[in-house]
This record gives C-alpha cells, sequence and structure tokens, in this order.
C-alpha cells in the first residue's frame, strides 16, 4: 500500500454499510483528474467516524480530498480496454463543505 493524498470531486453518493460484527464503514467513489487531463476513479472505504459521517454529507460532484492507504489496480472496460483505478482507506478527509459549515457556527 502507498500512503496517498488525492483530490477529486464525489461521484454519486457514498453508501453506509454495516459489517458483520456490526461495525459501520462508508463506502463511495471519487473522480480525480490526472495532469493529461485523464479521469481516475478512486474506490473508497472510511471506517473512522469523522471521515464516514463528512462522506455521507457530500453531495455528488462535491469537491473533496482524502487521505489514507492506497492500493493501485486496472479494469477493463466494456470496449475491452484496461483502465487504471485505486482503492483508498480512507484516514482523513478535508472539504469545502466542511469550512461552510463551521463558518455557520461562528
Amino acid at each position: 500500500m502507498i500512503d496517498a493524498l488525492i483530490s477529486g470531486r464525489m461521484y454519486g453518493r457514498a453508501d453506509e454499510r454495516s459489517g458483520q460484527g456490526g461495525s459501520l464503514y462508508v463506502t463511495c467513489k471519487v473522480r480525480a483528474t490526472t495532469d493529461e487531463g485523464d479521469t481516475l476513479m478512486c474506490n473508497v472505504i472510511a471506517f473512522n467516524d469523522n471521515v464516514r459521517n463528512t462522506l455521507l454529507a457530500l453531495e455528488d460532484g462535491e469537491s473533496v480530498a482524502l487521505s489514507g492507504a492506497l492500493t493501485p489496480k486496472v479494469w477493463t472496460d466494456k470496449q475491452g480496454k484496461t483502465r487504471p483505478a485505486v482503492d483508498l482507506i480512507a484516514h482523513a478527509v478535508l472539504t469545502s463543505h466542511l469550512t461552510q459549515r463551521e463558518t455557520d457556527f461562528e
């Protein structure tokens, strides 16, 4: 795994699920753009309460930055072309959504 910081936009909404022991986790997808303009999909899973709650509050298309353990992988699209993707176990999150909400309380 790679210690990483990624930024991009939410692709759809986050989904909360529960594990076998009843522990909660959230999954979502983040669409990141490379310097060359290509799109890279990042599959995110989060177990931390703060990260989970923040991801659940975000809407499709909102900007987000995440740090955590990254695993690169490859998938094949419907046309048979291989594409890069990454899986991220998110440990921390930063969004403008949080900044706005914190400002509202001051």
